[in-house]
Order: C-alpha cells, then sequence, then structure tokens
C-alpha cells in the first residue's frame, strides 16, 4: 500500500492532503483547523492529524511525504537577481536560507507532530517545484489524457510567477518560465494595496469592484504590464518593490499575515497619494480597479494565446492564484481556442499539496492509473449525533426531518420565503469557495437579498457580489456563454431578460460568478436546488460561504455560532431544521 501525504507550508494558505493508492481520501487547509486564520502560514499539523485520524492511519503508515517546494529551482534566475540587485535582495536571501532550515526541521520533527515514534517513521521525501506541482494538481485531477495544455501563474514561487507546460498521460513537460521580478500576481496584488486592500488574499474585491469603474488609467496599465511579441509578460519594475513585502508567512500579533508595500513611490507619483484602508471609496479607485482587471484580462488572454502555439489543443489544466480570477477565465474561453478548462477546487497555493502528491504518484511511484477530482467534499465530515446534540443544545426552535426529502422540501420552502438559510451538510469543500455543504443560501429573485446578507451577515464591503448555484442544465436558460464550472471559477454575463428577475445574484455589469451544480457530485443540494425550482420557477439559488469575516465554518459548533450571532434565519444542521422564533417562515 502506498500512501502519500502532499503538504503546502511556510507560507500563506497552508494545507495538506492524503492520498492513498491512488486515491484521494482527504484534503484540508490549516485555516479551518487550528487558530483558524484566513490564509494561515502555519506548519499544517492540525490538518495532518485529522486526515491520518479519518481515514484510520499513523505517519508510520506513510510512504511518501511530498512537498510543494524545491529550493534547487531556478538557481540561475535567483543568483542573477540577487547579482543585480544585492541590496534589495539580501532580505529575500536570508529568508530563502531561513525557510530551508524550516522545512527540514519540520521533516525531522514530523514524527513529533503525529505523536510518532521516530523509529517507525519510513517515508521517502519528494520536493516539488512550486508551479509544476501547480500544473500538477489541475492536470493529473482533471479528466483529460490526450494533450492538455499546462499553465500555473501567480505572484511567485520558488522564484517563478509562470509555468507552460505540455501534459499528455501522465506526463508533464516544463516548456517555459517566467521568473521574478516580473509576475502578473505582484502586478495585481500592487494595485489591490494601493487601492486601499492591504491585507493578504483581497485580490477578489479587485475584481468585484472593477465594473463600477471606467479604463481611465489604462495608458497606464499597458506601460505597467508590457505585452510584446516573444515574452509571456514583461513589467515595469521601477513601479514595483518586489521582495520589500516582508518576510513570506510572517504573521503580527494577531495572527494575520503581515503584508508589506510591493509598489514603489513611481506608482504613487503616476496615480496620486494611495487610498488608506479606513478612506470611503472613490471614482477614482473604481476606476484604478477597472484598468488593472482589464490589463490582467488582456494579459491573461496574450498567455493563452502564446501557449496554444506551444500546445494546439482544445484542453487547458491551468491553476495558480491568478487562476481564481473567474472574469479573466471566461475571457479565456470565449477568446482563445481552450474550450475545455479544468481548475481543480482549491487553485491557489493550498491546492499544490495536491499537486506534489499526485507528481509522487505518477513519477516517483510510476504509476498511471488517474483520479479525477469531480467534486470538491473532500474535508472534515461530522456524525449524526454530533449534528443532534449541537441542534438539540442549541436554544432555537427545532424541526426534525424525518429523511432527505422532507429536509430539501423544508429548506427549499424557507429559501423561497424569503428566509436566510445556512446549510451545513456532510464533508466540507476543498478550497476557497462554499459549494453547497458549508453554504449560506437565499433567494436571488429578491431585490434587498444582497444589501441584506452583506450588512447584517457577513458584514462586508457593498460593492461585492453573491454567486448563484444552478442546475447544470439550465446554465443556457440563464447564462450568455454554457460553462461547466462546479468548483465557481467563471464569472460570465446573465442572459439581459433574466438580470431584473434575479437580482440578488446579478453583478452590476450584468454577470455571476456561476457554479454548476449536477446530480452526481452533489445529490442533496441538486434536489434541494431542483425543489427550489419547483416551488418558485427559478432553478438556481443564491450561495455564499458559511462565514463571517473568518474561515469557513468547520464544526457544527462554529455553524451554530454563526448563525446565532449573525442576522440569519435558518439553519439546517443535516436533518436537524432551526429556526430563530420571530422570523419562522
Amino acid at each position: 500500500m502506498s500512501v502519500i501525504l502532499g503538504f503546502n507550508a511556510f507560507h500563506a494558505d497552508s494545507a495538506a492532503c492524503l492520498v492513498v493508492d491512488g486515491q484521494l481520501v482527504g484534503a484540508v487547509a490549516e485555516e479551518r483547523l487550528g487558530e483558524r486564520r484566513k490564509h494561515s502560514p502555519a506548519f499544517p499539523a492540525q490538518a495532518i492529524r485529522r486526515l491520518l485520524a479519518d481515514a484510520g492511519l499513523r505517519l508510520r503508515d506513510v510512504t511518501h511525504v511530498a512537498m510543494a517546494r524545491d529550493p534547487s529551482a531556478n538557481r540561475a534566475a535567483k543568483a542573477a537577481y540577487v547579482a543585480r540587485n544585492p541590496i534589495k535582495a539580501a532580505g529575500a536571501v536570508v529568508e530563502h536560507l531561513s525557510r530551508n532550515r524550516r522545512t527540514q526541521g519540520t521533516l525531522e520533527q514530523l514524527a513529533a507532530v503525529c505523536d510518532e515514534d521516530p523509529a517507525r517513521v519510513r517515508f521517502q521525501t519528494v520536493g516539488v517545484e512550486h508551479h509544476l506541482a501547480h500544473i500538477a494538481s489541475a492536470y493529473y485531477l482533471s479528466p483529460f489524457e490526450g494533450l492538455t495544455a499546462g499553465l500555473s501563474y501567480d505572484a511567485s514561487g520558488d522564484f517563478a510567477s509562470l509555468m507552460a507546460a505540455r501534459c499528455e498521460g501522465t506526463r508533464i513537460q516544463v516548456l517555459d518560465r517566467v521568473t521574478l521580478p516580473h509576475s502578473l500576481g505582484f502586478f495585481y496584488t500592487a494595485l489591490c494595496q494601493f487601492i486601499g486592500f492591504d491585507e493578504f488574499g483581497e485580490e477578489y474585491k479587485v475584481m468585484g469592484l472593477a465594473p463600477y469603474g471606467e479604463d481611465r488609467y489604462g495608458d497606464l496599465m499597458r506601460q505597467l504590464v508590457r505585452l510584446d511579441e516573444g515574452h509571456w509578460y514583461r513589467l515595469a519594475t521601477a513601479y514595483f518593490g518586489m521582495h520589500e513585502g516582508g518576510e513570506s508567512g510572517a504573521v503580527d500579533a494577531t495572527q494575520r499575515i503581515v503584508m508589506g508595500r510591493i509598489y514603489s513611490d513611481r506608482l504613487s507619483a503616476a496615480l496620486g497619494a494611495p487610498r488608506r484602508r479606513a478612506d470611503s471609496l472613490s471614482q477614482r479607485e473604481m476606476d484604478i480597479a477597472r484598468s488593472t482587471q482589464v490589463r490582467f484580462e488582456e494579459a491573461a488572454v496574450h498567455c493563452l494565446t502564446r501557449l496554444h502555439g506551444l500546445v494546439p489543443t482544445s484542453r487547458l489544466a491551468m491553476a495558480g492564484g491568478c487562476a481564481l480570477n473567474g472574469v479573466a477565465n471566461a475571457r479565456i474561453q470565449r477568446e482563445t481556442p481552450f474550450k475545455e478548462h479544468y481548475l481543480q477546487a482549491a487553485a491557489s497555493d493550498d491546492g499544490t499539496c495536491l499537486g506534489a502528491a499526485y507528481w509522487t504518484w505518477h513519477n516517483v511511484l510510476g504509476r498511471s492509473e488517474r483520479f479525477h477530482m469531480r467534486h470538491a467534499f473532500w474535508g472534515p465530515g461530522y456524525g449524526e449525533e454530533r449534528l443532534r446534540a449541537v441542534a438539540e443544545g442549541s436554544r432555537f426552535p427545532l424541526r426534525v426531518c424525518a429523511d432527505e426529502a422532507e429536509l430539501v422540501e423544508v429548506a427549499a420552502g424557507l429559501i423561497a420565503a424569503g428566509q436566510v438559510t445556512g446549510w451545513y451538510q456532510g464533508r466540507s469543500e476543498w478550497g476557497p469557495r462554499a459549494l453547497g455543504n458549508r453554504s449560506i443560501l437565499a433567494n436571488p429573485a429578491i431585490p434587498t437579498m444582497k444589501d441584506t446578507i452583506n450588512a447584517k451577515i457577513k458584514r462586508r464591503e457593498s460593492f461585492r457580489p453573491f454567486a448563484p448555484s444552478v442546475l447544470r442544465e439550465l446554465v443556457p436558460t440563464y447564462f450568455e456563454q454554457t460553462v461547466d464550472s462546479p468548483f465557481m471559477q467563471h464569472v460570465v454575463k446573465i442572459r439581459p431578460e433574466w438580470r431584473e428577475r434575479l437580482p440578488a445574484v446579478t453583478h452590476v455589469d450584468g454577470t455571476g460568478r456561476l457554479q454548476t451544480v449536477d446530480a452526481e457530485s452533489n445529490p442533496l443540494y441538486y434536489r434541494l436546488i431542483d425543489v427550489f425550482r419547483r416551488q418558485t420557477g427559478v432553478g438556481m439559488v443564491l450561495n455564499t460561504s458559511f462565514n463571517e469575516n473568518e474561515p469557513i465554518v468547520d464544526t457544527p459548533e462554529q455553524a451554530l455560532d454563526c448563525f446565532a450571532r449573525t442576522d440569519m434565519d435558518a439553519l439546517c444542521l443535516g436533518r436537524w431544521v432551526l429556526t430563530k422564533a420571530e422570523r419562522e417562515a
């Protein structure tokens, strides 16, 4: 038996997965457990312990430990950068050496982390380059076995910001890389910081704000990101401060990731004073967001067009933090020859643990059997007895449904009546999106619903949109672009005749971040939406993550706490339906 433990650590989105004889048995980000801090950079000790315990295994059973990091990668590019920038790069060199020591030290201490006798541990350690792990996470878990183009792009990893590959069978052939300081991810994050979204991982706010603006800064953005023939992209480096953003994975006293400034004073000279986080958003910030998003999309289409010249196929396996830009993903499908996309549920750095594990399965163990990730429900689950105990121990009015058929009828009725409903079922989702097991659901046809959830439940910026979860066969009914997006990775136009009828999920530009739902991958959620369709005539629900400025809830106790302290109306905790007495439908 082969047991591969994959993990990503020592920077944001720490996570782990477990692969047994080629089959994924579990995957979870450290942020969901432990101290529950978004984008946690902590070593995934609790994730590893939980995965092994749920599988009934010990560390002594693990045959391979796969890390999504290769310190030896891109040495020539690193050396050249240090030679050109000896002062600026000094801190980065110190951090690189420090992270190497932490990596080695942690592997030596893994037995202690897992409460295991070191003499019983016999695993082989495999390091996989960051972007190769990204591509492997998408390609090896995709349904594609014929010729497929692989792309990974983000801010940086192992000193690269992009990797292009040719994938076929079990082979991934790296064709090209972009190394630092050139990075589309750094470009987007720098402008995100300038707009005032200066905490780690807030780039999605720029994407949400962009439709409120006009492309008034296009000339500057074209200067910042050059798309010359013969190159993937080139940054005007004088505007950016690569390696001045602090130690990767450093946290403050509250365990929030420390984000140093990664744009230079030259950007401020071009755009004016940066917005402070506490300041209100002005039209200028909306216009900067729009111009940033437009240039990013142009760069993405340029890169994918170039990739198609290297790998002429319709199939694309894509990952990396930049692959979370759903607006660009939809445009890539519209405007490039890549019409068949696969992005696994955790396209950001948490997903690299999967890529490292499956790289090991296919290239170290030499196995040809493929695993296709059809759904995202690989996180922890809790039994009915615990759900019952939490529900019955609450102070809320309670109804117990006899079976799933009654549950979906009751839940659909609550949602149809305008009740904002927490939906907590089965195992949790892998990745950043709530996809129907740890979700807050609502009626998308109610005009005030978006503002209600943003203000009273999520307590977040009013401009941020919500996603529609749609029965897969009804996508052409509601959307202009037919996309299969089970992991909510594409933002597409809602048909004009439906926009006023679906105000809670229609963004200001007429788009929605689509999640397609099929009966095979999540039969209970599919039945709920189908019953809602029968009751209302609308084959979708508004879906947002079950949380309030925290990681998505993991335990039933956390779900109850979030329900109690926010303005949610109902909670479906397995078959137990809790309501707030003054709001019972």
